[in-house]
């Protein structure tokens, strides 16, 4: 890879990897489950779940203007790498919250309300504290000890039992692990400064989420999702920026025969298997909790695999621009954006469409259920 292809690489790669509403929350318009209404939702990771945090750090890792938001009430760039809202949007609506998840270091969080969505998550953070560095993003253990901060905020306003209550009542959501790959392993891999197998990367980052969760669990966590990776191979500035065959350097920025890359879709696959694997292991140690796995990657490439099903027509390429490597900066209010992005499974060329979004909760909603139905 030339130096020009990897400064691309390293600006470009950064930052992987409603339909308009009637009120809030349109496309989110389903029968919320009676009996797991009104439970507060805190998330933690990285752009798959950040609502706006990193538009108050000095990271270039932001989303926060046009066309971002462009599906969004008010058409408002509030800082989702989306064109509308995000998993944990439709799940804060699922769970009883009547607003979308704020951002923690935004102005309106209300310490009275004892339903609330709040993110602590930054895009670009990762398990792997290298991950954020690069960045300048939140890192997971800084995202924690914000979590603490509000919580002795929360007991101090709502008195200590009913804040710890209601942090006991809360689904904690964990969504981070792509920009470990996409920054640290294939990054540094291409630099030439890790001869790391995918597997042993893999397990490398696993002591890292199990202390993760486990200062949730010290916090008084008792009901957490964790999210896997995506199909990261299907990732359209992935199919654009790696090679096509793991063993040769060049890329291919060609609209033409766009594929997913299946060594990198095999890297997902094993990773995930390793986490629900730990996670079970957690949850064994943990009787008085429940701890479950949200499965982005099987359900993002059924609708890849089958977009037509769903109503799409793109599947490799996303909305903003050319569709093939634009992300933040360079998805800009100069981007010319497709005509209706409902029909992309992506946005921009890293992070799915609002309608992917609402599509991927669809079909977790079994286990969500299983984890707040108690």
């Amino acid at each position: 890879m030339g130096s020009h292809e990897m400064c691309l690489f390293v600006h470009v790669f950064l930052f992987l990897v409603y339909a308009f509403a009637s009120d809030q929350y349109s496309q989110a318009q389903r029968a919320r489950a009676p009996s797991f209404m009104f439970r507060s939702l805190y998330s933690f990771g990285d752009s798959f779940v950040d609502p706006g945090n990193n538009g108050y750090i000095p990271t270039f890792a932001r989303s926060n203007s046009p066309p971002y938001g462009n599906d969004f009430p008010e058409r408002i760039a509030t800082g989702r790498f989306s064109n509308g809202l995000l998993f944990p949007d439709f799940l804060a609506y699922y769970m009883g919250v009547e607003t979308y998840q704020l951002p923690y270091l935004g102005p309106d969080i209300d310490f009275q309300d004892s339903v609330t969505a709040i993110s602590f998550a930054s895009a670009t953070s990762g398990f792997d504290p290298n991950t954020a560095n690069k960045t300048n993003a939140i890192q997971m253990w800084v995202q924690l000890d914000y979590f603490k901060k509000y919580k002795a905020r929360l007991q101090k306003k709502m008195g200590k039992k009913k804040a710890n209550n209601q942090i006991k009542q809360a689904l904690f959501y964990v969504n981070a692990g792509s920009d470990d790959f996409a920054f640290t392993y294939f990054q540094d891999g291409a630099g030439g400064q890790t001869r790391q197998s995918p597997r042993e990367y893999e397990q490398f980052l696993l002591p890292f989420i199990q202390q993760f969760l486990q200062g949730l669990l010290d916090q008084g966590a008792e009901k957490i999702a964790v999210n896997g990776l995506p199909p990261l191979g299907c990732i359209p500035i992935g199919i654009t920026l790696l090679p096509k065959n793991p063993t040769k350097s060049q890329v291919d920025i060609s609209p033409r025969k766009r594929k997913c890359l299946d060594y990198v879709n095999d890297i997902s696959k094993d990773f995930n298997a390793l986490l629900r694997e730990a996670l079970e292991e957690l949850q064994s140690q943990s009787p008085n909790t429940k701890i479950t796995y949200i499965d982005f990657e099987k359900s993002l490439l059924r609708i890849i695999q089958n977009p037509f099903d769903y109503g799409f027509t793109e599947v490799s390429k996303g909305c903003c621009g050319t569709g093939l490597y634009e992300i933040g900066i360079l998805c800009n209010q100069t981007t010319p954006v497709c005509a209706d992005a409902s029909k992309y499974v992506f946005w921009d060329a890293a992070h799915p469409t609002e309608r992917a979004y609402e599509i991927i909760f669809n079909s977790n909603v079994a286990a969500i259920d299983g984890i707040i139905g108690s």
